[in-house]
């Protein structure tokens, strides 16, 4: 929820930059934009996966498309549950497209990271986890404890 709400305050803050105020009236339009804009990890448009089928964008319901023009109730039911069918199939690939992105994430990211291997009698510091920082030393507290001596090893990379 943090990166969608980072996401639209980001698009909103931009949008108000050109209007000078307003968010009322620009708010349902970021989020219109941000419910039809398909993603890079799963794409697919949030509202696709929600809904079996995409979204018509506000211009295209005023001026008309050939989707719109064509419109038959009968044939919009029928293609309405086959759609609907198919929905849980773009699910699933739109998560295999999610797992291949964080993969290619975490390797961009330890592509540079270098493993060694710790033995009985080396120095080593720990991180200091945020709950078990003193709050009364604000961002200026410690960030490592130790040094810590190793004595044992239970297994490769403990």
């Amino acid at each position: 929820m943090e990166a969608v709400n980072k996401i639209i305050k980001h698009t909103l803050k931009t949008k108000l930059e050109e209007r000078k105020g307003n968010w009322l009236e620009e708010l349902p339009k970021v989020m219109w934009s941000y419910n039809t804009t398909p993603r890079s990890t799963t794409g697919e448009t949030p509202f696709m996966l929600t809904y079996g089928y995409e979204a018509m964008v506000p211009v295209e319901v005023g001026l008309g498309s050939l989707r719109r023009d064509r419109y038959a109730e009968r044939d919009a039911e029928v293609n309405q549950r086959l759609h609907l069918d198919l929905l849980e199939e773009a699910r699933e690939n739109s998560q295999l497209r999610v797992a291949a992105y964080q993969q290619r994430v975490i390797r961009y990211y330890n592509k540079k990271v270098k493993g060694q291997l710790l033995k009985v009698g080396d120095l080593v510091l720990r991180k200091v986890m945020p709950n078990m920082k003193n709050p009364r030393h604000g961002v200026f507290g410690v960030n490592w404890e130790g040094p810590y001596k190793i004595k044992t090893i239970l297994w490769k990379g403990t």
